[in-house]
């Protein structure tokens, strides 16, 4: 697979501050990434430099072949950006915004326009002047100005906030889809994890300015999964606090929770569980992104 991004030893402060510190990683061509880390672990500040609006103190930085230091423009030809701040034009409504956004990114057809304005559920209130707009229909409408060129690559920075549950499911579906028709590469900053896990190739876990882990969520649990929590629907009740030699609780008349050492030990237990009685359901809770989250980030938190 070719590489879309790459950036090397990328550093960047403000007034003295180190908001980046030699942050190197890389982003395949169609793939999916999410950037994690707490308020100030410099993922907007990443987003930012990735797209020329800044420049670095030192580092490397390549996109598509272009150096955001010199290509700001070609970059942003070929990427959509969606941040905090949605970057409308209060005064038009939101259909006059995408006209305008639209020629401005020399892709003007009106068609898609008004496809995309049902796409994201503001096709009635489209001649609405978007100052009037909702929070959520602002960060719908601004992700349908970000896709407009159909971008190589998309930068979305929180853009699920201020959306009702339907329109958090509606958006994944639709940057998924888009991943896997158009090969969209997307860097996606969000504190909502769980929303990152259905998505995600890969995650850039950012503390204080450093990089200081990346990697598949397979790749990140096999690392970081040292305590496995298993949680067994069963016909099977435990007299005491251990079965098989492992730690259990007895959660209900129906579910045992284990501590287990590893992953490789759950099949051997399941076995002895099934010579006593019935399993309709085995599984682990504590391998879910969050979780890991803080396993990764540790002492650092």
């Amino acid at each position: 697979m070719r590489t879309s991004i790459q950036v090397e030893q990328l550093c960047k402060s403000y007034g003295g501050y180190q908001v980046l510190n030699n942050v190197s990683f890389t982003v395949e061509q169609g793939s999916i990434v999410g950037l994690l880390g707490p308020n100030g672990a410099g993922k907007t500040t990443i987003v930012r430099l990735l797209n020329g609006v800044i420049l670095p103190d030192s580092g490397k930085m390549v996109l598509h072949g272009h150096n955001p230091v010199i290509d700001g423009d070609a970059i942003r030809r070929i990427s959509g950006v969606v941040t905090e701040g949605a970057g409308l034009y209060h005064e038009l409504s939101g259909v006059e915004n995408l006209r305008f956004f639209s020629k401005l990114y020399d892709c003007y057809d009106e068609k898609r326009i008004q496809e995309l304005l049902q796409q994201f559920g503001l096709e009635e209130a489209q001649k609405k002047p978007v100052g009037k707009y909702s929070t959520g229909m602002k960060k719908r409408l601004a992700l349908a100005k970000a896709i407009l060129s159909r971008p190589e690559i998309l930068f979305l920075d929180e853009p699920t906030n201020g959306l009702d549950p339907d329109g958090v499911k509606q958006v994944l579906t639709d940057l998924k889809a888009m991943n896997e028709l158009q090969g969209t590469t997307i860097i996606l900053c969000s504190h909502v994890l769980h929303q990152l896990e259905s998505i995600c190739d890969k995650y850039l876990f950012l503390q204080d300015g450093c990089i200081i882990e990346q990697g598949s969520k397979e790749e990140i649990e096999n690392k970081y999964l040292k305590q496995v929590k298993l949680r067994v629907k069963t016909g099977l009740s435990v007299n005491g606090d251990h079965f098989a030699g492992y730690a259990v609780q007895q959660l209900d008349r129906q579910q045992l929770l284990f501590d287990l050492p590893s992953k490789d030990v759950i099949s051997p237990l399941l076995e002895q569980i099934l010579q006593q009685s019935w399993i309709h359901e085995a599984e682990i809770i504590n391998n879910d992104l969050e979780s890991l989250y803080f396993q990764v980030r540790g002492g650092n938190v």
